[in-house]
């Protein structure tokens, strides 16, 4: 299905691609996100135009809209938003091979464009999506999930270890908690209380935030915790090394000031910005063997929406823009 309009060109005589996709013009908070139509890109020569079924909302992104990370990543504006896409290959530059019009994708945009009808990217940002993995799972999956994969990776978990997850209910959290069970180690989730059963029911030891915290863990884990992966920040590294846990055995994707000060690791997307990753996690929650919530849903007009439930940081999972549903559909349930 093609979503986006087309329209004659003034003064050229061709007919263009247009497509709606989120743009902001300065930083601040959720008003500054609007939905405009702008002229599809147009795919170079090692590049893929993917018409977009889903794009996943992250808290980075928010960070960017707020300006928090311009010393870093400064935005150019108007800016355009989004990592994470899952959708149908619509064209393919002539140096492509491994892709062809048709082939349904996940993939990832590094120029902050996903959350758009259409968007182009290199072919190697590209993996092909599994017949089994839903398009909502698929669209929300880049971030969180080779986040995720290096994050526990980089820990180094092992059969009969135990090892804390932070944010363990969050669209990162769930999936590392997940991946570190999957090793043979047991995992103790830090999470609300509300998502205890949820956490449970994946294997996954709950250990509720909040006053007392440390001796909760130290109370599941009485010959110690192996190690660490904080997704959440907010002290929680400091947490790991009151536990004892070896500096070289936690890893943040979130307090960065810890790692400068402990020399912590801090492997997350920048690192795992990779296709063949990507294709693995696409397959461990494709066939079941990693569990990805879908939270809610909402049609691309309502960014705005989406961002300020993700902004609350209660969310189990991952919040989803689907390019599907019409313009005043709301937001959809969790599935």
């Amino acid at each position: 299905m093609i979503h986006g309009t087309l329209f004659a060109q003034a003064n050229a005589g061709k007919t263009v691609l247009m497509s709606r996709a989120v743009r902001f013009e300065k930083y601040g908070d959720v008003d500054v996100l609007k939905v405009e139509d702008v002229e599809a890109p147009q795919p170079a020569a090692d590049q893929i135009l993917v018409e977009v079924v889903a794009a996943g909302i992250n808290p980075g992104e928010i960070s960017v809209r707020v300006g928090a990370y311009h010393d870093m990543w400064p935005a150019t504006f108007p800016s355009g938003q989004g990592s994470d896409f899952a959708g149908r290959v619509v064209e393919v530059g002539p140096s492509v091979t491994e892709f062809a019009v048709g082939d349904e994708v996940v993939g990832w945009s590094d120029w902050r464009s996903s959350q758009a009808e259409y968007v182009v990217v290199p072919a190697d940002h590209l993996t092909k999506k599994p017949a089994a993995l839903d398009w909502m799972r698929a669209g929300s999956l880049f971030v969180a999930g080779v986040t995720a994969y290096v994050a526990v990776r980089a820990v180094q978990p092992a059969e009969g270890e135990t090892v804390v997850v932070s944010g363990a209910a969050g669209g990162v959290g769930v999936t590392a908690a997940q991946l570190a069970r999957n090793t043979g180690a047991k995992v103790l989730g830090i999470a609300s209380e509300r998502n205890a059963a949820w956490l449970r029911s994946v294997g996954v030891t709950p250990i509720a935030y909040g006053d007392g915290l440390e001796d909760r863990i130290r109370k599941a884990a009485p010959d110690g915790v192996d190690a660490f992966v904080d997704t959440y920040g907010n002290g929680y590294v400091d947490l790991a090394l009151a536990l004892n846990v070896d500096k070289a055995r936690i890893n943040t994707i979130a307090d960065f000031a810890a790692v400068q000060k402990y020399g912590v690791k801090s492997d997350g997307s920048s690192v795992g910005s990779d296709n063949e990753i990507l294709a693995i996690v696409a397959n461990e929650i494709a066939w079941g063997r990693v569990s990805m919530p879908i939270a809610a849903i909402y049609p691309l007009e309502a960014v705005r929406e989406a961002y300020t439930e993700l902004g609350e940081r209660h969310t189990r999972g991952k919040i989803v823009l689907s390019m599907e549903l019409p313009p005043d559909a709301g937001r959809q349930g969790a599935a």
